[in-house]
């Protein structure tokens, strides 16, 4: 059966979904939403959708939409979220990271999609990617031995005049942007992921941009039990990295381009204590195809997504306390149970 997916915010990075969408056996691109004519034309022409609606209710009430994928700003994902699980005609919402601005929206979203019987999946594209889904394998087999401290970058050298409210969503406070939640829920997510657990104490520094109002470079310390530490460095204000380093006590990994990397080869590096050095390559992939192809699986199967809502909802709570540790200056205790 071919699951049919709207999408909703056809902006830049809907253009990922839309081509996601058109690559996958599974699914077709069916119908589009957004507030703007002049978007919906331009995406509608690009990938051939001609159903063009916007009013959300409309486009739900009329087509049969198995998939809706959420692609717009973040301080509307939770409400969209929500009106679309009510409509009860939905089988899955995927909804564009971060899942919303909160831990409280999240928690609404949750309880709204768990009601409805809606699965709701937030869209960690490289958490699909076979790279991170090796190193992982790796990890649990004890390859390195027990992990104690993951580093991750996610940077880019943004030119400073560009770092204003109306220039983009990113820099703009209202729009929910800034660094932590544009770039830092990657580098969080996967920590979270790696360490198996969530942290139990967060120390964030920020510095916030005098235009845009948000953060702009940011610096995290997370500890979780067993001893694993985490440092994260997210930031708009210098040289562009994406990777990730895994220290374990039998031997290290890491990765570039660990986020942004499709139609990318990219490789896993992994040294042991004991000498041995090797690289395991991987061959150009789309991460945005592989997140849709799992949940159309999921949706077929009732097999578990591989993120759970509830572990959304940890990501939020994490970067709610990075917010509250910028602000206080202070660590956050957070209580993993």
């Amino acid at each position: 059966m071919t699951l049919r997916v709207g999408i909703i915010g056809v902006g830049g990075i809907a253009h990922c979904h839309g081509r996601a969408a058109q690559e996958a056996p599974e699914a077709e691109l069916a119908a589009i939403c957004d507030v703007s004519g002049d978007a919906l034309e331009r995406f509608g022409e690009r990938f051939g959708v001609s159903r063009r609606y916007t009013d959300l209710d409309r486009m739900l009430n009329e087509e049969e939409i198995d998939i809706l994928a959420v692609c717009t700003w973040g301080n509307s994902h939770a409400d969209i979220s929500i009106q679309a699980a009510r409509t009860g005609r939905v089988k899955a919402i995927l909804c564009e990271k971060p899942i919303s601005s909160t831990a409280a929206e999240c928690e609404a979203m949750i309880e709204a999609a768990r009601e409805h019987g809606v699965l709701l999946a937030e869209a960690f594209k490289f958490r699909h990617h076979p790279c991170h889904l090796k190193a992982k394998e790796l990890i649990e087999a004890g390859e390195i031995g027990q992990v104690k401290l993951i580093r991750s970058t996610f940077t880019a050298a943004v030119d400073p005049s560009y770092l204003r409210p109306d220039h983009n969503w990113r820099f703009n406070q209202e729009k929910r942007g800034g660094a932590p939640y544009d770039l830092g829920c990657y580098c969080i997510h996967h920590a979270r992921f790696i360490a198996g657990s969530e942290p139990e104490q967060v120390h964030a520094r920020g510095y916030y941009g005098r235009q845009s109002r948000v953060p702009e470079s940011v610096a995290v310390q997370l500890e979780f039990p067993g001893e694993i530490s985490a440092q994260c460095a997210f930031s708009f204000r210098y040289h562009g990295s994406q990777e990730f380093e895994i220290y374990g006590t039998g031997g290290y990994m890491r990765m570039d381009m660990a986020w942004n990397n499709e139609d990318h080869p990219v490789a896993l590096e992994i040294r042991k204590n004991d000498g041995e050095k090797r690289t395991i390559r991987f061959a150009p992939a789309y991460q945005f195809t592989d997140q849709l192809r799992h949940l159309c699986d999921c949706i077929e199967t009732g097999r578990p997504h591989r993120i759970p809502a509830e572990n959304s909802l940890g990501n939020m709570r994490v970067i709610d306390a990075v917010h509250a540790s910028i602000d206080s200056g202070e660590p956050v205790d957070l209580n993993p149970g």
